[in-house]
């Protein structure tokens, strides 16, 4: 159950983030919490401007419990249904009332937030052709101006971000951890706009994000810092000193690509045939390290014209005892510093965000599968 903001506090950390330019989503969606009220909450009070959704979450909020079971026999009465089948109905019940509660956001904002997010399967993760036909058929189902679809950003994801765009369609680059694949599908998103404005349709009501992924990457970089240090390695000192700063260096330099590419002319003509640029989202803003702030990854990348997806846990952490005092200061060349010290130190970055994107995409699969394995219990109990 959500926690209710005490009433005797004034200072509302979340809604100093607005003021300061970045906008706070939930990576949280559940059908009660949409139902009795607390999402609408959360707009109201708390200054919600948009959430987030992924195959894990789904399988937390509808696999267990009884939430679902009406619905389900409803349709079941209706129809004979496969799991598949099933989870898209009730998954797109759920997405289209998120939407709904979160569409007064995204009239005020003129269609920059208010977003509400669904993922296509992610057994289509390397396969461009079958991604957009599935982002194409949710679309049309949802059929709210203010969804997402998330598609993930491998090569064959940033094929299919470029169509989507083409299409109209607004998207959410999901899980993203290095340099080089966000500045291809931000390319993407840049050539489906490009794409749009040639063929004389309008750009103004599309929308996008790119998932930046933070906590994961301190996590395995950590654990092979501490890996080393462990070992006495020469470059202990140097190694101990980067614990906990490789994931805020490596998005201060994805955000120093957004600045550079927005300045762009290449840009400027797109803003003006009335484009919304593709906002940064720091996603997995959790802390995995509990010697760390519990904060930290809301705290220290606050900047402006980004969006900030929290888990519930961290949602409410801040709201209670963040500190959003000033903006995260963009200096290019002490990040850059930092990725090469860790590179003197023998770490990889880049094998390690290559693993954090396959274990990504592998968990997204099993949570999909065994979502789609407990629906398929659900509707032989239910039909019985």
């Amino acid at each position: 159950m959500l926690q209710k903001a005490p009433h005797q506090k004034t200072r509302n950390p979340l809604k100093e983030l607005v003021a300061l330019g970045q906008s706070p989503w939930l990576d949280y969606i559940n059908r009660t919490h949409t139902e009795e009220g607390e999402l609408k909450r959360l707009v109201e009070e708390d200054g919600l401007r948009g959430m987030t959704s992924n195959p894990a979450i789904f399988e937390k909020t509808m696999g267990y419990g009884h939430a679902y079971d009406a619905q389900i026999k409803s349709i079941l009465a209706r129809r004979k249904v496969g799991a598949g089948e099933l989870y898209e109905e009730l998954a797109v019940t759920d997405i289209r009332a998120a939407c709904d509660t979160l569409h007064p956001v995204f009239e005020s904002s003129k269609g920059q937030d208010g977003h509400v997010s669904i993922e296509v399967s992610p057994h289509l993760a390397h396969d461009a052709e079958g991604t957009i036909k599935e982002a194409r058929r949710l679309w049309k189902a949802v059929d709210r101006r203010n969804l997402m679809i998330k598609i993930p950003g491998t090569p064959a994801g940033a094929k299919a971000i470029e169509q989507a765009t083409a299409d109209g369609i607004s998207t959410n680059v999901t899980l993203l951890f290095s340099q080089k694949a966000y500045h291809e599908t931000f390319n993407a998103y840049i050539k489906g706009l490009e794409r749009r404005v040639a063929d004389g349709e309008d750009v103004s009501r599309i929308a996008s994000v790119a998932s930046f992924y933070i906590g994961r990457v301190d996590l395995l970089v950590d654990e092979q810092i501490d890996r080393k240090i462990a070992a006495k390695d020469v470059h202990t000192n140097i190694l101990r000193a980067l614990r906990g700063k490789i994931a805020i260096a490596n998005a201060t330099l994805a955000y120093a690509h957004w600045q550079e590419v927005s300045r762009s002319d290449r840009w400027r003509n797109l803003a003006a045939a009335g484009a919304n640029a593709q906002r940064l989202l720091w996603a997995s803003t959790s802390t995995k390290d509990k010697t760390y702030s519990d904060v930290i990854y809301v705290d220290e990348l606050i900047a402006p014209d980004t969006v900030n997806t929290m888990p519930l846990p961290t949602f409410e952490a801040f709201r209670d005892h963040g500190n959003p005092s000033e903006p995260m200061v963009i200096d290019v060349a002490d990040a850059k510093a930092k990725l090469d010290a860790l590179a003197k130190g023998g770490i990889d970055l880049h094998a390690i965000t290559d693993k954090l994107l396959r274990d990504g995409l592998a968990g997204f699969n099993e949570a999909f599968d065994k979502l789609h394995t407990v629906l398929k219990g659900k509707i032989e109990a239910l039909a019985a």
